[in-house]
């Protein structure tokens, strides 16, 4: 594995950080000052088309997706530095158009749809002219074993007709959100992972209700937001079928592990952050006669989080570098362990830095506490931390037996 970045990718990262610097940062508070106080979700902030529209002219836009015509000729290892740096911002990863949970219906689409599906959906999500949102879990079942999940996509002549309630639907809050990725349970006699499928339905369906947005610590997340939604009675073409009936996990696999390696490319640049703002207090600010910077556990915090972002960093690389050269598959171990240290590594950096900062910590005149809040749901989403160290130590025995 080579550690050096290549000069392509650091003429990427130059481009990333100066736009960070120049645009993202300043506009951080002008993007919450522009939603609409009466209702979040209503409509988009116009700060956000600008900053996407400058970022189109520098080409800094659609940088995931691997080996694909799509994207930009960026390897999951040449990309992990700049999902990185993207990460420091919530504002961030929507401007260069690289947000969950677009890019991974995006990376769907084109690896599992049709033609005819990437016309419709995949393009104008490619051009940033709509959203997305995935619909798996569900309020009723523990989701975190798929295997669970009630609503049913049936089929009924040229048509399938899906029943069934999903939450934390990431992203239909969005008024720009037109289509969904659905899966369901479309055979209950079939073997136990080939019951699911995924679907492709469009928002505006009859029977596709938002019945709410579900905020998070408090963070509604406006206007992307995570929608609890019905599906009654909600009748789609055959034809969105993705891939096949009973091939919903075959897809699910190829989905989650670039987009668990995408969320821990980005928790790493929000630890960064975390650190930055850390270490700049502590060198501004005296207690008791003397810097902060001064005091040996203020020290002690600096040093450990700065050999844990090391090694969650060079853990997500090793991932994405495998993901590369060996496949997904391949690589599973090592994205289920970067999935578990990546978030809790930042929750622990992210803490410290608010305790440094103390009541501006929990402020929102600092990034620290939303980042908090939003990184803690992590080690939920996309496989809890128990079922990743669960599959973790059944592939270590598995080397023995």
């Amino acid at each position: 594995m080579e550690f050096k970045y290549s000069d392509k990718v650091n003429s990427y990262q130059e481009k990333l950080t100066s736009f960070m610097e120049t645009y993202i940062y300043p506009n951080e508070k002008v993007y919450q000052e522009q939603l609409d106080p009466m209702d979040r979700f209503s409509t988009i902030p116009p700060i956000l088309e600008e900053l996407k529209q400058k970022a189109k002219d520098e080409k800094l836009w659609n940088l995931f997706l691997p080996d694909s015509e799509y994207g930009a000729g960026l390897t999951n290892l040449e990309y992990a530095p700049l999902c990185e740096v993207m990460g420091r911002s919530s504002l961030a990863p929507e401007v260069f158009n690289c947000a969950a949970p677009d890019t991974g219906n995006m990376e769907t689409i084109e690896r599992y749809g049709t033609e005819e599906q990437k016309k419709a959906w995949l393009e104008p999500l490619l051009h940033g002219e709509i959203r997305s949102c995935f619909s798996m879990t569900e309020p009723d079942v523990a989701s975190s074993d798929a295997t669970n999940i009630k609503a049913s996509i049936i089929r009924d002549g040229d048509d399938y007709v899906i029943n069934g309630t999903k939450w934390w639907s990431s992203g239909a809050g969005d008024p720009r959100c037109q289509i969904a990725i659905v899966m369901g349970k479309n055979d209950p006699a079939a073997q136990k992972h080939k019951q699911q499928s995924m679907i492709l339905v469009p928002m505006d369906t009859p029977g596709v209700t938002i019945k709410r947005t579900l905020p998070v610590f408090g963070y509604d997340h406006a206007p992307h937001g995570h929608a609890e939604i019905e599906y009654h009675n909600v009748r789609v073409p055959a034809t969105n079928m993705l891939l096949g009936e009973g091939r919903g996990f075959e897809i699910a696999q190829g989905r989650l592990g670039p987009g668990r390696i995408h969320h821990c490319m980005r928790t790493i640049g929000a630890a960064e952050r975390a650190l930055e703002l850390l270490c700049k207090r502590v060198l501004d600010r005296e207690t008791f006669g003397k810097k902060l910077a001064e005091q040996g556990v203020i020290q002690e915090w600096i040093a450990n989080a700065r050999i844990s972002i090391e090694q969650a960093r060079l853990l997500t690389l090793k991932a994405a570098y495998m993901m590369d050269t060996v496949g997904n598959k391949e690589a599973k171990s090592e994205i289920a362990m970067i999935k578990v240290i990546a978030p809790n590594m930042a929750l622990d950096v992210i803490d410290k830095a608010i305790q440094v900062l103390g009541a501006a910590g929990v402020s929102e005149d600092f990034p620290l506490a939303a980042s908090w809040a939003n990184i803690r749901t992590l080690r939920l989403a996309d496989g809890p931390d128990e079922v990743h160290r669960k599959s973790i130590a059944k592939w270590e025995l598995k080397k023995y037996q």
